[in-house]
């Protein structure tokens, strides 16, 4: 089994410009400039001939098994061809550049389905031709930026919290405070995300704010706390926090769960006692695909519990799938215990939600955080 590293960093402040530019060009292609998007459904073929279609998809590297496309052509006679993003924005760039990406299948997190449905860009998804969606924990279709799966089907899900060295520190971390005005022993002992809407939670969180404010007396103070916590800790860091913490280097860091090295002696994690977030990760149809019918007979493949349940097995996430949790080897289990994390657990976290042009103001944030000294 091996740890790969993923990002949802959210776009700077540019970026979302461009994107949304981008997602307008999108738009006036195919509805004419100032119409309103749509996003009714197509007509599709329950009994289509899938041997005719083929398949582009989008996803983070080694985040399905390799031999997906494989098992796909074995069982379904299409192609499936796999196409790589880094991160959010670069799924974006390669889904807005024109009213045609090319792309069928898009692995995206949450609030960037949100953003592509709202521009039209999605095809709401024929239930009656994934009936895998039975598989799905109820709670999954309660995700706040699309009740119901109309446009997305999650594929992973998590929170984000507090990883820990219990061998190091006297006392179990149990609020945000506890990293973000930590003991003086734990100075330049711990780190905070620098990913915009990740570097906030805690100090919203703290604070008893929304992960999703645009209210600008709230992020000013947010920051207050931000700029209060750098001055003693030891770095932002989103990707190598679990070897600092394997080394020693740091005590505690702010983590998303997956990332959480739990398997490692003495590390351990915390969701606070203030509260955190619910991301997830899902898959989308493109409106512009046409081969709307394999698309969701792959989407229906990847919920079968055989396939979905790779995802905790090797990269230790949990799937929003109940029937695929359920074929999980126990030992994975109690190697990484936040993956017996329960839906009615993850659910208490606020679901990250786009926030269009705001968005700009937690890049803002970031930015001046960083630049403080």
């Amino acid at each position: 089994m091996s740890r790969t590293r993923y990002t949802r960093r959210l776009p700077a402040a540019a970026v979302v410009a461009g994107l949304a530019l981008a997602l307008a060009a999108c738009n006036s292609a195919e509805t004419g400039a100032g119409a309103a998007p749509t996003a009714a459904a197509e007509k599709l073929d329950p009994n289509a001939d899938l041997s005719k279609q083929s398949l582009n998809i989008t996803i983070w590297d080694g985040y399905s098994p390799e031999d997906l496309p494989k098992k796909v052509k074995d069982k379904f006679h299409f192609d499936v061809k796999v196409s790589i993003h880094d991160t959010n924005e670069t799924a974006m760039a390669k889904l807005t550049a024109t009213a045609d990406s090319g792309f069928d299948v898009a692995f995206v997190s949450g609030q960037y389905a949100q953003a592509l449905s709202e521009q039209g860009l999605l095809e709401p998804l024929h239930h009656e031709l994934i009936p895998n969606l039975s598989n799905l924990y109820p709670e999954a279709s309660e995700l706040s930026y699309d009740k119901g799966n109309k446009f997305s089907v999650p594929y992973t899900w998590g929170t984000t919290g507090i990883c820990y060295r219990s061998d190091l520190m006297k006392t179990k971390p149990t609020s945000w405070n506890d990293i973000l005005d930590p003991a003086p022993e734990y100075w330049k002992k711990y780190t905070l995300m620098t990913t915009e809407r990740w570097m906030a939670l805690p100090a919203l969180k703290a604070l008893s704010f929304s992960i999703n404010t645009t209210d600008d007396g709230q992020i000013a103070k947010a920051k207050e706390l931000l700029v209060k916590a750098k001055q003693h800790f030891l770095a932002f860091d989103d990707t190598t926090f679990g070897d600092r913490l394997k080394t020693g280097e740091a005590v505690m860091v702010e983590a998303w769960d997956g990332w959480c090295p739990e398997n490692e002696k003495n590390i351990e994690f915390v969701v606070p006692k203030e509260g955190s977030d619910l991301w997830a990760d899902t898959m989308v149809i493109l409106k512009s695909s046409k081969n709307k019918e394999a698309a969701h007979a792959f989407i229906n493949y990847v919920l079968d519990p055989e396939i979905h349940s790779w995802l905790a097995e090797n990269i230790f996430y949990k799937a929003p799938n109940k029937a695929a949790m359920e074929k999980v080897d126990p030992a994975v289990l109690e190697k990484f215990p936040s993956l017996k994390m329960t839906p009615a657990q993850l659910l208490q976290g606020e679901s990250i939600i786009d926030l269009g042009a705001d968005a700009a103001k937690f890049t803002r944030l970031a930015t001046e955080v960083a630049a403080q000294q």
